[in-house]
């Protein structure tokens, strides 16, 4: 039988704010020392009363706003009821039937086709205390930090739209972009400012009603994501398959294995006993200030992407790249700026900019794991280093070396090459004399090109550009190598 897979995604961001969700403690916590931002609020102490953060319920409409969703003028929180020792008050404040926004939706591009995928709400809580677990047998216990405890967390709900693991990685791709580009989060998937757990389920083709659904969690990265659903809808396939039931149950994913394992039955709504938080009122949101968050919402990557092809004349592969992540679309357009008087015309420059941002530079950032905005190479840097290159002053080989050497060293790119000799050979009797040893050096080369074979031209090309250590300017030394060939014929 043939199965439909069918994929929702909650996914948790922690918002940039200075103080925590309902207190004044800092929110941030990633390096402070355990259990040091904490205060009788978060701790859940008897009488501690919450106090809601303005920024965090901004930040929130911002987002909501952004994908297309209704903000309505009456909101409110309540308090979500379950027994695990990360919950200091043995509840969570969330929101239940009213959130802050509701009935958006984000456009997705995934295997070759464009699909809208609808956003149910968009609400605001807290995040939970972190467990550290020691030890095992019968030693095993586990240790709280409280610090995370009350951090502001917001919650984006999607309805089970994705078809394929592919289009929930497209999904969240897009929605972590935006996310950056609202700067409402670091959005940093390893440190857990952005989560993701996923519901997956399988039907009969044609048929409407839903499948029995897992939901699975510990997913840090797209990657993680994107591996667990497909090993996911794999093992139910199997499951319906084999003429079994699917248990509704939330699963863990394990890197380590690449596989899903069972955690918990997976609660309903109902098991949480929702009621509406007695210590906060009903919360009014004004139209006008709604129209004020939205006058602030920044230009996004589609917006970005389209400029870029009308602006810089950018192919749209380029452009997409460029503007998916916030940081490289800052670092390309701050190294577009700064192109020298003498440079070559804007185009030209933009598209190599393009070209070292998304070459070079990015295999140079890879292979250290780091991000565009840890570059050692600066924006002013690789706009020097464009410029030398058009101008004669160093070959693009050679520049490759430069932006190495750079990239290690933080130089400039113009001391490197006064420092090393880099400085292009552009001489004409200096390359002359090095097409005269190739030449001399492979007379198999000579003869191959004399008998028809032009590929012999690029072989003695190569050879010149050896003697010269890549200093030679390409087009003059292709240019005497077939001179000096025709002229021995």
């Amino acid at each position: 039988m043939e199965y439909e897979t069918v994929i929702g995604l909650e996914v948790h961001v922690q918002l940039l704010t200075q103080s925590k969700m309902f207190c004044s403690c800092r929110a941030d916590y990633q390096n402070a020392p355990v259990n040091s931002r904490v205060c009788p609020v978060c701790l859940g102490l008897p009488g501690a009363l919450p106090v809601i953060n303005k920024k965090a319920v901004e930040f929130t409409i911002m987002t909501g706003l952004a994908l297309g969703c209704d903000i309505p003028n009456l909101t409110k929180f309540d308090r979500k009821n379950y027994p695990y020792p990360d919950l200091m008050k043995g509840y969570q404040i969330s929101q239940y039937d009213m959130p802050l926004a509701m009935n958006g939706h984000l456009d997705i591009t995934a295997d070759g086709q464009d699909r809208r995928v609808r956003v149910e709400r968009v609400h605001l809580e807290e995040d939970v205390s972190k467990l550290q677990h020691v030890n095992g047998g019968a030693d095993a216990h586990s240790l709280v930090d409280v610090n995370r405890s009350g951090v502001p967390l917001m919650e984006v709900v999607s309805h089970p739209d994705m078809r394929t693991p592919e289009e929930a990685r497209a999904y969240l791709t897009s929605l972590h972009s935006i996310i950056q580009y609202l700067g409402v989060s670091t959005a940093n998937a390893q440190d857990g400012s952005f989560r993701c757990d996923a519901n997956i389920s399988l039907r009969p083709v044609g048929q409407e009603a839903y499948g029995t659904k897992a939901e699975i969690k510990n997913m840090n990265s797209l990657r993680s994501v994107f591996m667990a659903l497909n090993h996911e809808q794999e093992r139910q396939r199997r499951i319906l398959d084999s003429g079994e039931r699917v248990v509704q149950e939330t699963r863990g994913w394990s890197e380590e294995r690449s596989v899903t394992y069972s955690q918990r039955s997976k609660e309903e709504a109902h098991d949480y006993r929702y009621f509406p938080e007695p210590d906060l009122p009903p919360l009014v949101v004004a139209g006008d200030w709604i129209e004020e968050i939205r006058s602030r919402i920044p230009e996004l990557a589609a917006q970005r992407l389209t400029r870029f092809t009308q602006q810089y004349g950018l192919p749209e592969y380029d452009a997409r790249l460029l503007t998916g992540s916030k940081a490289m679309a800052d670092f390309y357009e701050k190294t577009n700026s700064l192109k020298s008087s003498g440079g070559p015309e804007s185009g030209r420059f933009a598209k190599n900019v393009s070209n070292w941002i998304l070459g070079d530079l990015t295999r140079l950032l890879n292979l250290k794991n780091l991000e565009i905005n840890e570059s050692p190479v600066s924006p002013e840097h690789l706009a020097e280093l464009i410029s030398l290159v058009d101008q004669d002053a160093v070959s693009v080989s050679m520049a490759k070396t430069v932006l190495e050497e750079s990239f290690d060293s933080g130089d400039s790119p113009s001391h490197i090459i006064q420092e090393k000799g880099y400085t292009q050979i552009s001489d004409s009797s200096a390359v002359k004399s090095a097409v005269g040893q190739a030449i001399q050096a492979n007379p198999q080369a000579v003869a191959d090109y004399n008998s028809g074979k032009e590929s012999a031209a690029k072989f003695l090309v190569g050879q010149v550009m050896k003697l010269t250590k890549g200093q030679a300017k390409p087009d003059l030394v292709n240019e005497l190598v077939v001179e000096a060939l025709d002229a021995g014929k």
